[in-house]
């Protein structure tokens, strides 16, 4: 199995790190011709507009596109779930996403710097109790279509159905997080995802 890393800003080593960790060959994806060969990829945290720009400038843009539309599984973390998101709000205008998970997002929605916190979520999904989270101008969910499975949720005073936000959710073999997994000591949601790569091959 190998795994790539969107490596053109953002938590980049710490995501390898976890894969590492888990004994899984990755490599940096800063190229087109980064992605061929790969089983799957990461869009870490970072910055989404940066992203965005450096997608383009880099010449990633739409072999990426075309890597999702086919199918590549996909890991995204803040701001790897605003580019994996459907629509974004709070954003430039000229954003790029590549809704490969039908959900609507708000960039900041938790709030600026100061207003990162941490908590821990019930995952059903994962064994082992519950799981830490950090969130770091964390992007809000505020729209999920119906073949989105939300995984974990938290009580946020800015919720728009009133109670809880969607935090962890998946559609087919993609996976995004509002909160980032890498800046912990936690591997159990990488492992989730090498889970779905396996069942994509099987």
């Amino acid at each position: 199995m190998l795994v790539g890393v969107l490596a053109l800003q953002g938590d980049v080593g710490e995501h390898l790190a976890a894969l590492a960790d888990l004994g899984v060959r990755a490599r940096g994806v800063r190229r087109p011709e980064d992605l061929p060969g790969l089983d799957a990829l990461i869009l870490p945290g970072g910055e989404s507009t940066t992203m965005s720009v450096l997608l383009e400038s880099s010449g990633l843009a739409e072999p990426l596109r075309k890597e999702l539309d086919g199918g590549l599984p996909a890991f995204g973390t803040c701001a790897g779930m605003i580019l994996m998101a459907t629509s974004v709000s709070g954003g430039r205008p000229d954003q790029r996403t590549y809704g490969a998970v039908d959900i609507g997002v708000r960039r900041n929605g938790f709030g600026r710097q100061l207003a990162s916190f941490e908590s821990d979520l019930d995952v059903p999904v994962l064994e082992g109790g519950p799981l830490h989270a950090v969130f770091i101008r964390a992007p809000l969910v505020d729209r999920v279509g119906e073949d989105v499975d939300v995984l974990a949720t938290i009580e946020h005073p800015a919720a728009y159905d009133g109670s809880v936000v969607p935090v962890l959710c998946r559609q087919g073999p993609v996976l995004v997080s509002a909160f980032h997994p890498e800046l912990t000591a936690d591997r159990r949601l990488h492992a989730l995802f090498l889970s779905m790569i396996e069942e994509r091959g099987r």
